[in-house]
């Protein structure tokens, strides 16, 4: 019986002979997309709510004071309308209000509201536990040692991405 690999498992179509560079993009990319799928779906089982709901819980719960719409947007990786869309649909169900800023009108702080509070104190030890669960098979040395390696991709690509940019500003000037 030959068994196809899941959709998200993008690694499958990276051949043995492909770059390195490649299979490890599709590497990462097949972890993410297993563990993410895995989370949407518990959410959705146990307590009823997206994985951006979750997210704009989170993010808010860091933040006490607050965030303003532009903030939580860039924090959630998502444009301002999908943001306030979430945010709509969060305050109509009580989870968060926004205010006006005093100082700039056009600016809206989001909060989490005792309700929000509640939901996302509910949902997070559970998060907390799938993540564990779903890593545990991995040594914590493995994984601090990853977390390690990550640390240095993360800073390659920020630099690649900061020459591509000097770059193409010095095409366009």
């Amino acid at each position: 019986m030959n068994i196809s690999p899941p959709p998200q498992d993008y690694e499958a179509a990276a051949a043995q002979d492909d770059r390195i560079d490649l299979r490890v993009w599709l590497r990462l990319l097949s972890c993410s997309n297993m563990i993410e799928a895995e989370i949407r779906r518990r959410l959705r089982r146990e307590f009823g709510v997206t994985l951006p709901w979750f997210d704009a819980l989170a993010q808010l719960d860091r933040e006490p004071g607050g965030l303003t719409m532009s903030d939580l947007s860039r924090r959630l990786m998502v444009t301002n309308g999908n943001a306030t869309s979430l945010i709509g649909r969060l305050e109509r169900e009580g989870h968060v209000e926004r205010r006006t800023e005093p100082t700039d009108q056009r600016v809206q702080r989001v909060r989490l509201t005792r309700k929000g509070r509640s939901a996302f104190g509910r949902m997070h030890p559970a998060h907390r536990r799938w993540i564990s669960e779903l890593l545990a098979d991995t040594k914590q040395t493995d994984l601090t040692r990853l977390h390690s390696l990550l640390a240095n991709l993360k800073g390659s690509i920020a630099a690649a991405l900061d020459d591509t940019a000097l770059k193409s500003e010095s095409r366009s000037t």
